[in-house]
């Protein structure tokens, strides 16, 4: 059976697990067998136990495209995904358009000691905006006076932007 670039094979279509209405944008397979899907909502990239991992595009805090490697990092310090394309397709460019587009504001803030990222994302089914914080390195996010300023920071950003 000959696929056209990006389809799904049946098997791997019958193992994802998609919600009402959302659609395969772009597909790419592995290097292990398997498939990454990009879809209207989330990337579905595979797991070692032969399922998929569904990660909303708002949960993306950035992806990149490097010598074959998709390399995924999730927002709120969640997990890093890493999966080895072995004909990419448009996959990593609709990673980039789906990520950006969920991006409602992002702003940095000067926190004693370093800078917080704030990013306000916006579910791609839509919804209310989701708000992150990503600290710089050596900033510890549990310290209550750095988290204090950041949500004070976020507030007054919220207020500027009317989100």
């Amino acid at each position: 059976m000959r696929l056209l670039r990006g389809s799904l094979p049946a098997e791997v279509r019958a193992a994802l697990t998609l919600d009402r209405g959302e659609r395969v944008l772009a597909s790419a397979p592995t290097r292990g067998g398997s498939h990454v899907a990009a879809t209207t909502t989330a990337l579905h990239v595979p797991t070692a136990s032969g399922g998929f991992t569904r990660i909303p595009w708002e949960r993306v805090d950035h992806a990149t495209w490097k010598d074959g490697w998709l390399h995924v990092h999730e927002t709120s310090a969640g997990p890093e995904h890493h999966v080895r394309l072995t004909d990419p397709g448009s996959v990593p460019e609709t990673v980039r358009e789906r990520v950006t587009a969920t991006i409602a504001v992002s702003h940095q803030a000067q926190l004693p000691g370093g800078k917080v990222r704030i990013a306000g994302r916006r579910p791609a089914a839509g919804g209310d905006v989701r708000w992150t914080f990503v600290f710089d390195a050596g900033l510890d996010p549990s310290d209550p006076g750095l988290r204090a300023q950041a949500e004070q920071a976020l507030e007054d950003l919220r207020r500027q932007t009317g989100l």
